[in-house]
């Protein structure tokens, strides 16, 4: 009996004694501050998750293109699309979300866990989450064939992001995603792996340049098809961001539209060395209780 006490305490203190040294290390090198002022960036997500017990309001609209010239005043008159989220942090690492969008009457639901964070002193030199969603079709029946499923809705998208903030200045990060459509037009595929490139570089306290490149990978031993007639573009934006404590705004030039990645990452047909650019901007807001 003696014996069973003695292995019990010698337990407990093996673990107080690691928990200890954990919250020491954390206090000796917590993670950098804000990587990134907002858990989106243009067409992407960032490593980003705002504090437990926050809600955020996502505002993203992106006009028609420019190539039309005044025709359509450089597409603020053409057909735009928008999209409304609402995301909260159920704690510092995990936030969940959901959201509508008028292209495709879009309902989406969200996620997003943060699994490691870069530290100050870099003993954790780099950020990483993994963010996902699945995004159901709302329009009508017709638009799916005669062999109609409520499954061909459903669309799906998950993604690694791997940060690392360099100084107070800039950062960057690297994202490997898979895109997965459950109905798509003969000519094209439903599944797409691909990679997301994203910075951000503070030029003032509240303003920074954004840049993200979505590249679609067309890998042989995944395709559907021998050769992809209609191949995918890869969408660039470039754009400004402006943060207070609780909003942040960002305006932009894209190629991409849809605002759900995977539809970027499948459809997307604007080049922009052709000119097919469009404006677009963000809009976050935060609520803490």
């Amino acid at each position: 009996m003696k014996n069973k006490i003695v292995w019990l305490v010698l337990i407990g203190l093996i673990i107080t004694t690691t928990a200890f040294a954990q919250d020491e290390q954390k206090r000796q090198d917590p993670p950098v501050r804000a990587p990134f002022e907002s858990g989106v960036l243009i067409d992407n997500q960032t490593v980003q998750i705002p504090y437990k017990n926050t809600l955020e309001f996502v505002i993203e609209h992106r006009f028609g293109t420019i190539d039309n010239g005044l025709t359509d005043m450089y597409g603020l008159y053409a057909p735009s699309n928008i999209r409304l989220g609402l995301n909260y942090s159920i704690t510092d690492d995990i936030m969940v979300g959901a959201g509508i969008t008028k292209d495709r009457k879009l309902t989406d639901l969200r996620g997003k866990y943060s699994i490691i964070k870069q530290t100050r002193n870099n003993s954790i030199p780099v950020s990483v989450s993994f963010y996902g969603n699945m995004a159901i079709d709302g329009r009508e029946d017709a638009y799916f064939g005669e062999q109609y499923e409520f499954t061909n809705r459903f669309s799906y998208f998950s993604q690694l992001i791997f940060s690392h903030k360099f100084d107070y200045r800039f950062s960057f990060q690297v994202a490997p995603s898979f895109s997965h459509i459950n109905a798509v037009d003969s000519a094209y595929e439903h599944d797409k792996l691909a990679v997301s490139l994203s910075g951000r570089a503070r030029f003032s306290p509240q303003s920074s340049i954004i840049v993200n490149y979505d590249i679609p990978l067309h890998i042989e031993s995944m395709q559907e098809h021998a050769t992809l007639n209609i191949k995918p573009k890869p969408n660039l934006g470039v754009g400004w961001e402006v943060s207070t404590s609780t909003h942040v705004f960002q305006i932009f030039v894209g190629t991409a539209d849809a605002m759900m990645p995977q539809y970027n990452i499948m459809f997307n047909r604007n080049d922009w060395t052709d000119g097919e650019i469009m404006l677009g901007f963000n809009i976050t807001r935060l609520w803490s209780f």
